[in-house]
């Protein structure tokens, strides 16, 4: 048999990644489980009080610890001896950009167990998650105020690289009020007040969904400037706002129920008035991308768990028109995080 040339080899390498990649995940679950990154915290920790801490023997923890050094979570500097990367520290709760319950839900069975149903989702445009559990996510948080406030805190945690981004790649200064439709915890919001310091703002969520919002304006030292207003996007929009900013909510939906929540926004806009709406747009080709989450991933993702997908250019031009808009602008953020800025007026 021949030898193998480098190209055969990286291709073998790829492959072996994706195959092998649900029990790469299961290992960073079970660190997670264990409370191992904030464990290790700052300096780091031997095997021997790691195990103390977790109650498994020394000899087995070690493997798993060195399964998470092999992935790049962890570093081993001495034999038995283990420390945080700058990728592992993201899983603690203290990081300033911690991802931890972004990991933590998006590894939960509640993300996770649908994707056994990703070819029926895709023969059937059935969502994935209601046909698992019986009914929609939204409805099936309802009576679960933990994970609900995890899910909240993932979503806040995505947020925050576009929070960082975006007020400094749009023009918000020439607008007096900005509206933050399904605004979450008032993360990106207060950023954009932050940086802009002439604006004033309003978080739209439901009620479920801004149960922080008040906590994060008030952190931000904003109350006189920021409110939190409750309802429901698919039967008013307030008005008042002369730019609406829409992140990661169009994504969400089908396009009759998009087209109704931009059709609403519309409603709600003076004639000035800008919508902003801030999503992936995917290129018309496939290709590798650089992002931090794969969007092609993600498209899939909106279809199993809540039977939204991720658009082009050309799908946001339509899904506008049909709302009574029209897309003036698309503005790439910086392209790690994923993110564009769909501008749009009144047609």
């Amino acid at each position: 048999m021949a030898e193998r040339s480098p190209e055969e080899h990286e291709a073998r390498r790829l492959l072996m990644q994706w195959i092998f990649g649900s029990r790469a995940t299961e290992v960073l679950v079970t660190a997670l489980r264990l409370n191992i990154p904030e464990t290790l915290g700052d300096s780091g920790a031997d095997v021997a009080d790691l195990a103390r801490s977790c109650d498994i023997p020394a000899g087995q923890l070690n493997r798993l610890m060195r399964a998470l050094a092999s992935l790049g979570l962890c570093t081993e500097p001495s034999p038995g001896r283990y420390a945080l990367t700058e990728a592992g520290a993201l899983l603690r709760a203290g990081h300033p950009d911690s991802l931890g319950d972004f990991a933590r839900f998006h590894t939960a069975p509640v993300a996770v167990e649908p994707w056994s149903r990703l070819e029926s989702s895709l023969r059937t445009g059935h969502t994935a998650f209601d046909e698992h559990f019986g009914m929609p996510l939204y409805e099936y948080f309802a009576d679960k105020p933990e994970l609900t406030a995890t899910f909240n805190s993932a979503m806040s945690q995505e947020s925050n690289k576009v929070a960082v981004e975006l007020p400094g790649h749009y023009d918000f200064g020439r607008h007096g009020t900005v509206m933050d439709i399904g605004g979450g915890d008032g993360t990106l919001l207060t950023a954009i007040l932050q940086r802009h310091p002439g604006l004033k703002g309003v978080v739209f969520e439901s009620a479920e969904g801004a149960a922080q919002a008040a906590g994060t304006v008030k952190a931000a030292g904003l109350e006189g400037r920021c409110s939190v207003a409750t309802g429901d996007f698919f039967r008013s929009v307030p008005s008042g706002a002369d730019l609406l900013v829409v992140k990661s909510v169009i994504h969400n939906w089908d396009d009759e129920r998009a087209a109704a929540i931009l059709r609403n926004c519309r409603e709600a806009l003076p004639d000035h008035g800008r919508v902003l709406i801030v999503e992936v747009v995917l290129p018309e080709t496939a290709a590798p991308d650089t992002a931090e989450l794969n969007p092609y991933i993600k498209d899939l993702q909106m279809q199993i768990l809540v039977s939204g997908k991720e658009r082009t250019r050309s799908d946001f031009e339509e899904l506008c028109g049909r709302a009574g808009l029209r897309v003036t602008d698309v503005l790439p953020l910086p392209s790690y995080t994923g993110f564009s800025i769909v501008e749009a007026v009144r047609a």
